[in-house]
């Protein structure tokens, strides 16, 4: 009786599927951040050109 238990326990693969949904949802948002962070440097660079012209801006 407890082999067939450890059988079944040990073939169903429900808490693997949810492992692995955990898994991709992690790697996402990794690269979301990644990508994130490397906008807001270039947006930082782009904004102080801007304030730059304008502060160098004739009247």
């Amino acid at each position: 009786m407890k082999l067939n238990t450890l059988t079944k326990i040990f073939k169903d693969e429900s808490g693997a599927t949810a492992i692995e949904y955990g898994l991709i949802a992690a790697l996402v948002s990794v690269a979301a951040i990644i990508a994130l962070q490397a906008m807001g440097a270039s947006l930082t660079d782009m904004f102080q050109t801007v304030a730059d012209a304008l502060d160098n801006a004739t009247p």
